[in-house]
């Protein structure tokens, strides 16, 4: 079960009290505050792992408690809530060092893949530096399980751990096969044909995927 801390911020009671239902099940930790003056309060009483916060509210908003949580408490992932018209100051305020957003009206399951998302790119961050063997492992284990986004984050460290090696390349283009994205994946199956013209997995997979674009990979 999670453990993680999560701190709601949001003038609305009845968005407060959903965001608190959908998470409290899962094992996470949530306390709410109505505007930003009060969040402070909160983040300076106890420790907190994210933030999810409206970008409108009277008062301190979402975009000014963006900037001091930022400062004060650069370890905390901030989320933010976007009503319908704010997308626009969404995306600034991830230009801020916000991590994610999500938009009003949403679903108790686009909350927690949000959530989820969050914290298994905080995860990812925080582990040590592994080698290039066991990051590819980790993202061949999340394919097998069809947790396909999360193996695409693996094989990109590895990929950032060595990038001279043609299997990462060629892994990262199956899974984007895998998600539909044949262009970029027929991208990266010419890297690793770039990187080793004689590694045959890649130079099979460009040439069905050039030559037949429905067909996919099997992992």
């Amino acid at each position: 079960m999670a453990s993680e801390r999560i701190l709601v911020v949001d003038d609305e009671k009845n968005i407060r009290l959903t965001v608190a239902q959908a998470l409290d099940p899962l094992g996470y930790s949530v306390k709410t505050a109505f505007n930003g003056e009060d969040a402070l309060m909160q983040l300076e009483a106890e420790p907190y792992d994210m933030i999810l916060c409206d970008l409108k509210m009277p008062g301190m908003d979402g975009m000014q408690l963006l900037s001091r949580a930022v400062e004060l408490y650069p370890e905390i992932a901030i989320a933010m809530i976007s009503a319908h018209g704010t997308v626009d100051n969404a995306v600034e305020a991830m230009k801020l060092g916000a991590v994610d957003f999500l938009q009003k009206p949403f679903t108790p399951r686009e909350l927690r893949d949000l959530v989820d998302r969050v914290f298994r790119r905080k995860n990812l961050e925080s582990e040590p530096a592994a080698d290039y063997e066991l990051a590819l492992e980790a993202a061949k284990q999340g394919a097998n399980k069809r947790q396909f986004e999360q193996a695409v984050e693996r094989v990109k460290k590895a990929i950032a751990i060595d990038p001279s090696r043609p299997e990462g390349f060629n892994f990262l283009g199956e899974l984007q096969e895998m998600l539909g994205e044949k262009e970029e994946a027929q991208k990266n199956y010419r890297v690793a044909v770039g990187i080793d013209p004689a590694y045959e997995p890649a130079r099979n997979n460009l040439s069905r995927a050039t030559r037949s674009p429905r067909s996919r990979p099997s992992l």
